[in-house]
């Protein structure tokens, strides 16, 4: 891992690390990251998962299957997305990270979810669903 990323929840109970995003972030605004994090929208940076460490008090909660997600469980805050259809991989909330103005999101997904506000006119690609 030659990139270190550091983040933490809002309380900063959780800590975590993890090495230097594998694909270009993006901002996805399915109706199920909206939900669980209480936004519109939710930036994601993805991750090799073998570079993912935390420390602290880290809750999962299976959204719909096949995936994960973990917060801090003291408050609350969404930290990652984890899909088991892709192992290797896992998804960090962006506005979790130490420098979140490090990684800046390329485009936007799932904006067949999106709310009829929601429409982004930030020249950034728009997909109906995933990439």
């Amino acid at each position: 891992m030659t990139e270190v990323l550091t983040g933490r929840c809002l309380c900063g109970a959780v800590r975590y690390q993890c090495g230097a995003p594998v694909i270009p972030p993006c901002f996805c605004h399915c109706e199920s990251c909206r939900r669980a994090s209480g936004s519109h929208v939710v930036a994601w940076a993805t991750v090799a998962r073998e570079t993912f460490r935390t420390s602290g008090p880290v809750r999962s909660f299976a959204s719909s299957p096949p995936v994960l997600r973990q917060f801090c469980e003291q408050c609350g805050t969404p930290l990652t997305y984890w899909n088991e259809g892709s192992p290797g991989t896992i998804d960090i909330a962006i506005a979790t990270l130490d420098r979140p103005e490090a990684l800046e999101p390329v485009d936007h997904v799932w904006m067949e979810d999106a709310l009829s506000w929601d429409r982004p006119n930030d020249g950034r690609p728009q997909y109906g669903q995933s990439r």
